[in-house]
């Protein structure tokens, strides 16, 4: 079956890259007031969570050496709700899959599921903390601040996010989701977070943002006495830097990669224009999307299959890759029950391209609109369907690489990868 050929393009995004991360890192926490907060030779517990952060490893590394320059006793602590399938090993694991072990960074990790009672917030909330980052005193969050995959809010995924669902536990995350299901989420971060801040155990946080490239463009450490507010302005900062699909419509969208550490929902629902609650098309932002195949899972996702179920039709081998333990976790917690449903699926990647495609109410084939692109955090190189020259033409950030191809199939009956 003959589809348009596929134009080959590149996204020129705006880089805001910080080539020295450990002189920056240095210079905010040596400005921040944290050290003359802890006594010499106090532990400090400095959070750390279970996304694919560019550069956390050195990031993560350079704030243990400050700290351990002011004569403090810094050690980790995975700040995760549910993830790394909600046991202790597993949140461990998680953080080693991004080169972050107590080898590499040069102090221990000490990672359990155990939580302190903080008391309940004005709306009834129950709030608790990890017991191990309490019961050091002083505690800093390293953590990104970027939109929510599933809410559009003044606060959304960050340092206040990281201090409830990170700090809460699997114990708080469960909790606070279902409070989130009847207030919303962004008001359950916010209560929450105020309580943590208001236990005298958070020094701040390290704000860490990236452009459109997924590359570290800004790094602030931000005090507790100001971290709503100004994490309300670092998110209008970076939503500037949003990365998009440069078009208003497409019949089918490929992607070729799922994973926990591209998304907190797998694929961001804000780039592939879907909810984890099975939503087709809720953000006027993004182009319109007919159907989304998924190709595979990333492994970094440590079978983690959360986010599957925005897609229309996946190749089976994603279904294999699907771990059911974190996947059920991280779903049942979250309460997008949407998102851990197993779509359509069938073992080559040709027969899921020929099968979906007639689902879009396009009858000749060679009309159909496609996009395809390596995962919902990398919209540098990405393919499109020849149709849409004109429109990609009048966009002065997409450079087109080259004549339109045919897709092309290898001897199993999978897409041979332009995107590598």
């Amino acid at each position: 079956m003959q589809f348009s050929p596929l134009l080959l393009t590149r996204q020129k995004l705006p880089s805001y890259r910080i080539d020295d991360i450990p002189g920056t890192v240095r210079r905010e926490l040596a400005k921040s007031g944290f050290a003359q907060r802890v006594a010499p030779g106090a532990p400090v517990a400095i959070g750390v969570g279970s996304r694919g952060i560019a550069n956390i490893d050195i990031i993560v590394h350079s704030v243990v050496a400050w700290w351990k320059e002011q004569g403090a006793k810094p050690f980790l602590f995975p700040a995760m709700g549910s993830h790394g399938a909600a046991t202790a090993h597993g949140q461990t694991a998680v953080l080693a899959k991004y080169g972050i072990t107590e080898a590499a960074m040069g102090c221990p990790i000490r990672s359990s599921l155990q939580v302190v009672d903080l008391g309940a917030t004005p709306e009834g909330i129950e709030v608790v903390m990890d017991k191990t980052a309490y019961d050091s005193g002083a505690v800093m969050m390293c953590s990104r601040v970027k939109w929510h995959t599933d809410f559009e809010g003044n606060l959304e995924s960050g340092l206040f996010k990281m201090m409830a669902i990170g700090l809460g536990k699997f114990a708080g995350a469960q909790r606070y989701h279902t409070h989130g299901y009847r207030l919303g989420l962004e008001a359950v971060i916010r209560g929450v977070g105020r309580q943590v801040i208001a236990s005298g155990k958070i020094l701040g946080g390290l704000a860490i943002m990236e452009d459109g490239n997924h590359q570290t463009g800004h790094l602030e450490a931000v005090p507790a006495a100001i971290m709503e507010r100004r994490e309300e302005e670092l998110l209008v900062q970076v939503k500037g830097w949003m990365p998009r699909i440069p078009l208003k419509s497409l019949d089918l969208l490929i992607v070729n990669q799922l994973g926990k550490n591209i998304s907190g929902a797998g694929m961001d629902p804000k780039v592939i224009n879907r909810t984890v609650y099975g939503d087709y098309n809720p953000w006027p932002y993004a182009p319109r999307v007919g159907r989304v195949f998924l190709r595979e899972m990333h492994p970094l996702s440590y079978g983690n299959a959360v986010g599957l179920g925005m897609a229309d039709i996946v190749n089976s081998r994603v279904v294999k890759q699907m771990k059911k333990k974190p996947t059920y976790v991280n779903g049942l917690t979250s309460g997008a029950m949407a998102s851990i449903r197993i779509p359509v699926h069938f073992p080559t990647d040709r027969e899921c391209v020929e099968q979906i495609w007639r689902t879009v109410g396009v009858m000749d084939p060679l009309k159909l609109q496609i996009g395809w692109i390596r995962n919902s955090q990398d919209l540098t190189l990405m393919a499109f369907s020849e149709s849409l020259r004109p429109e990609l033409e009048t966009n002065p950030m997409v450079e087109i690489l080259g004549r339109a191809k045919e897709l092309e199939y290898d001897d199993q009956g999978n897409l041979v990868n332009w995107l590598a």
